[in-house]
């Protein structure tokens, strides 16, 4: 049984492949992996249940690959491979802090990983293995915002939450506007109608239609994770009102 006073039986975190880089031009940082990896035990000790959603931005990014004069399909195809990649590392540092893990792939790749299938997945979270979904929605034009929006309504999980490198929502990029005004609370359509783009379109629409809430944090704000648990006011959280 989850302690008293933590809110989510179940959540899915996406996690930016950028993000895995720490301060490094490319590739993954094992120290940020491993912060994670220790947060997500936390979260494992208190009864929660945890799936994980991960880009491939920090290896290839199928868009940007277009973008250079490469096939698009080809392109996605080769950031789902790179998102694989990430999974198999976040996995390792997962087992290595003593947490069980599972990587399941949208695209065959037997000798690595499993393939997803939801019901097993299920099973997993109910067993207490992290979940860790790999290779997106498997098809190409879809990002992982996407495939993460899917998941959590497969799965029925209670709660999105966007792991960033600031700290939720704001009214402009705060890295570059000084002045930008970071929101508590927004609604989907709000979030639509500004184009605030923490997330695509596609995704953001599928939670406000399946009533999944968002919640969008300082994945280096050690401790933000388990506040989000607990219900505490981090970051921006995005329902339908």
């Amino acid at each position: 049984m989850a302690e008293i006073g933590i809110r989510y039986k179940r959540i899915l975190v996406k996690v930016s492949g950028e993000a895995l880089m720490g301060h490094a031009d490319y590739g993954i940082d094992p120290s940020v992996i491993k912060r994670i990896a220790l947060e997500i035990k936390e979260l494992l000790g208190l009864g929660m249940q945890v799936a994980l959603v991960i880009g491939g931005g920090n290896i290839f990014r199928g868009e940007g690959l277009a973008r250079s004069g490469m096939d698009r399909v080809t392109g996605d195809h080769m950031g789902m491979l790179a998102t694989v990649m990430n999974c198999l590392a976040m996995q390792d540092a997962l087992e290595s802090v003593g947490s069980h893990a599972r990587v399941m792939s949208a695209i065959r790749i037997n000798e690595v990983c499993e393939d997803y299938i939801r019901r097993r997945a299920i099973r997993h979270l109910e067993k207490g293995r992290v979940v860790l979904f790999a290779a997106g929605t498997g098809n190409p034009f879809l990002t992982t915002d996407t495939a993460a929006a899917l998941r959590a309504i497969e799965i029925n999980a209670d709660i999105l939450v966007k792991a960033t490198k600031v700290n939720g929502i704001f009214s402009a990029d705060p890295m570059i506007d000084p002045k930008a005004v970071r929101y508590s609370r927004l609604t989907f359509d709000r979030v639509l109608d500004q184009r605030l783009n923490v997330m695509d379109a596609t995704s953001i629409v599928m939670c406000r239609d399946n009533n999944i809430p968002l919640q969008v944090y300082n994945m280096n704000n050690s401790g933000d994770l388990l506040r989000i648990a607990r219900g505490e006011d981090v970051g921006t959280v995005v329902t339908n009102g």
